[in-house]
């Protein structure tokens, strides 16, 4: 039987009556516990904290059994706003509407499970004080796009409610009609047959795995992603691996990192979505060998960023170079 934590949660088992059966298991928990929301119900269900039968289930929409045995783990009330912490942050542009920041690597964008602390949305709360957008929110002040924990590069963040829906508005629309535009770069395994080109494939959540993503056949988003092969490296005849110029037109969860895997080329260092590819290594003469084993989180880099100014119109373009540690791999890669 899956497990809770036991850090002070409260633990609600319910029995589903019979004339309750095939309801939709968010729906029937909402009406069984009065003291939560439905949409609140949601997420404890989604971050694993609702079980059937010893099972944990992460499916809001999944339908109960007449006598499924229903427990749910409801973690400590905590505040509804975060606070600030001192965390540097390396600020390259900002006015009195947004700042644009470098986010290094493992740095978390907004808290959530696990994370409640030592993200970015409480360096901005330091930085920025009261005039955050979406402060009296939950947990998202100023947040209009976000990059993986892991991933490193340029972002903007709104300091203003104007602000923000304005820029979200961008966001939105991924650039099909404005200046928005986003370019990331990433080395991944092999190199792409062609030497630019696009997937098309929807994502959704993995079938064999609800924590991750993965193209899908059925129930999943449009996500479009545009590559070009910018390096080969190794043996011209049969490269080891490449960097890309990646850029967006939609914008889903880990998008580049399952389209590049689902490709066969995953980014260097995933954890996640590239793990079989450490097999590769012992093909790798040193010192890239070493480069790969002390790589540790995806090779990918958000290198661009423009977009319009919300209040003056002015079009913005940022670029920021590799930080150092992707940098150092792809030097490794390039003395193959």
């Amino acid at each position: 039987m899956d497990q809770f934590p036991d850090d002070g949660e409260e633990i609600v088992d319910l029995v589903v009556e019979p004339d309750a059966a095939g309801r939709r298991l968010d729906a029937y928990l909402a009406a069984a516990i009065a003291e939560l929301s439905r949409s609140r119900l949601k997420a404890l269900i989604e971050a694993g904290h609702v079980s059937i039968g010893g099972a944990t289930i992460v499916e809001a929409k999944k339908a109960v059994n007449a006598g499924d045995v229903i427990r749910v783990a409801v973690p400590p009330a905590v505040a509804p706003e975060p606070e600030g912490e001192p965390i540097p942050l390396n600020v390259v542009y900002e006015d009195s509407d947004l700042l644009v920041i470098d986010k290094q690597a493992g740095l978390v964008v907004h808290p959530a499970a696990g994370n409640w602390t030592g993200t970015l949305v409480n360096a901005l709360i330091a930085h920025c004080g009261d005039s955050l957008s979406g402060i009296g929110g939950v947990r998202r002040p100023g947040i209009v796009h976000r990059l993986d924990k892991d991933t490193t590069g340029l972002m903007v963040v709104a300091k203003n409610d104007r602000a923000h829906k304005r820029l979200a508005n961008q966001f939105a629309d991924h650039g099909r009609s404005g200046p928005l535009e986003r370019g990331y770069r990433a080395i991944v395994w092999g190199v792409p047959s062609l030497p630019y080109g696009l997937v098309d494939a929807p994502i959704g959540r993995s079938p064999v795995s609800r924590l991750k993503m993965a193209v899908v056949k059925t129930g999943g988003k449009e996500a479009i992603t545009h590559y070009t092969v910018e390096e080969r490296f190794g043996d011209p005849a049969n490269p080891i691996a490449s960097l890309l110029d990646l850029r967006l037109e939609t914008g889903r969860t880990h998008q580049i990192r399952v389209h590049m895997a689902a490709m066969a080329h995953p980014l260097i260092g995933d954890q996640e979505y590239g793990k079989g590819f450490l097999t590769k290594l012992a093909r790798i003469p040193e010192p890239a060998r070493s480069a790969i084993a002390r790589f540790h989180r995806q090779a990918l880099h958000a290198w661009l960023l423009g977009f319009e100014h919300p209040t003056t119109g002015e079009t913005l373009h940022f670029e920021s170079d590799p930080p150092e540690d992707l940098a150092d791999l792809i030097e490794a890669f390039n003395g193959l």
